[in-house]
């Protein structure tokens, strides 16, 4: 004999109703847990979602063009500038001697040279000694201000680029003293010829004369160029932020060495910033050329920098209308449109790739309606790019798709069976798609419990 366990809540009068329907719900055709809905007409819109950060108009970081002393700081942070205004004044005797020597070397160069007097000419080879001496121990502190970099990688690099800043001078010097030695051979070897050669050797003179001067000139543009530097205005309108001096205000560090090492500036990788470190910039602060004084920045119109993921860029055009939610301020919407879909693309944490896309930055509103806060530049946010949109669409919930392969599927009612159906889908909403072909306006297809449906099975 069968016993009847008898759960607790269940009175034990209707255990054998519960028993009947059980029995009866087994023999039944109709899959247990099914839900169908209608194939109708409305609008849909697919959004991609990424994140995104606060960018301004313009930023321009000026900083000392020569080592020296703040004369004078005309401006505070955070103080709205216009473009032109002065901003900061740099005293630095060293480039200002270097103007003065430039502009002496241009007179010694000037077109009132001697005339030759005899066809007996020799070039005198430069004696190169002296400063090839100095650079040396340039290259030497250079090397033991390098070696103390923490980072293995980044040390590497830099004594490499040393050394072969090294070998260039070494180079330069070794061709300089082989172009003196071969011009006096031709010289020479001119003049023992034919004295009506001496014509020509003093029209090769006056076009070497003629480039010394050319030199010179670029020379002393150069120096006036910076000096004039040392007065430091707005590149445009915007706020200003006031950068960190090094302290040095010589050629003390790494950076003052070598850039007195020929070709050194241009061989080395950028450094990682120093951040925070270096003292405040102030009136009577010493500084070293490249220490940033000043930054201004254009906040007139701000805009945003979004990474999208491979998978969405394709649909990002420009143009494309976005809305814009900030983490500084919450309860609040900003409107936003792209204005340009980079192709270089980013390695993501997770192994994939995004691409930069920049978008415009609009007014915000809170959700009651007031306006909200300017951002700025910096802040993180969160952009939702509208790429599609199909206001009247044939659409189906989006719990109906199911894929399969690269297939996307639904199950159909028809004749009050299971048909399964290949969809094409165009704009893919959070709660419903569009269904571009396959299915029409009217029809039942399954929503919930899909992986329990069999073709042919009969549904309610």
């Amino acid at each position: 004999m069968n016993r009847v366990t008898i759960r607790r809540g269940i009175p034990p009068l209707l255990v054998p109703l519960l028993l009947l329907a059980a029995v009866g719900g087994c023999t039944s055709d109709e899959p247990a847990g099914v839900e169908l809905a209608d194939v109708r007409r409305a609008p849909v819109t697919e959004v991609v979602e990424a994140p995104a950060t606060v960018g301004a108009r313009a930023t321009a970081t000026l900083r000392a063009p020569a080592p020296g002393t703040l004369a004078k700081l005309y401006v505070r942070e955070g103080e709205q500038v216009r473009k032109g205004e002065l901003l900061a004044r740099i005293r630095s005797p060293q480039a200002e001697g270097q103007l003065k020597q430039a502009r002496q070397a241009a007179r010694l160069a000037s077109p009132a040279a001697p005339r030759l007097a005899s066809p007996q000419v020799r070039l005198a080879s430069f004696d190169t000694r002296a400063f090839d001496a100095k650079v040396g121990r340039h290259f030497a502190r250079a090397r033991q201000e390098a070696r103390r970099i923490r980072d293995a990688q980044a040390r590497k690099q830099l004594l490499g680029a040393i050394d072969l800043a090294e070998a260039q001078h070494r180079a330069q010097t070794r061709a300089l003293a082989s172009i003196t030695a071969q011009l006096n051979r031709s010289i020479n070897s001119v003049l023992s010829g034919v004295t009506s050669g001496f014509s020509g050797l003093a029209g090769s003179m006056a076009s070497l004369q003629a480039a010394s001067r050319t030199q010179a000139k670029a020379a002393v543009k150069a120096a006036e160029g910076t000096v004039a530097s040392l007065t430091i205005r707005a590149p445009f309108s915007g706020v200003v932020t006031l950068g960190r001096a090094s302290g040095g205000g010589g050629s003390g560090g790494l950076d003052g060495l070598l850039s007195q090492i020929p070709g050194g500036g241009q061989q080395l990788p950028s450094l990682p910033s120093s951040g925070g470190s270096g003292t405040p910039v102030a009136t009577g602060v010493p500084v070293s050329a490249g220490d940033s004084i000043v930054t201004v920045t254009d906040v007139s119109r701000l805009t945003l920098s979004a990474d999208i993921d491979e998978t969405d860029v394709l649909l990002v055009k420009k143009g494309t209308r976005a809305t814009v939610e900030l983490d500084a301020v919450p309860g609040a919407g900003y409107t936003g449109r792209v204005t340009g879909v980079g192709v270089t693309p980013k390695e993501g944490t997770t192994g994939g790739v995004s691409y930069p896309v920049q978008l415009s930055l609009g007014a915000g509103t809170f959700d009651d309606g007031g306006a909200a806060p300017t951002p700025k530049p910096g802040m993180s946010a969160v952009a939702r790019l509208t790429v599609r949109e199909s206001p009247s669409a044939v659409s189906v919930p989006a719990s109906a798709i199911v894929s399969s392969g690269r297939e996307s599927v639904v199950w159909a009612v028809r004749d009050g069976l299971a048909e399964r159906r290949v969809v094409k889908l165009g704009a893919q909403g959070e709660a419903a798609v569009e269904v571009l072909g396959g299915l029409s306006v009217g029809e039942r297809v399954v929503v919930k419990g899909a992986d329990s449906v069999r073709p042919g099975q009969r549904l309610p």
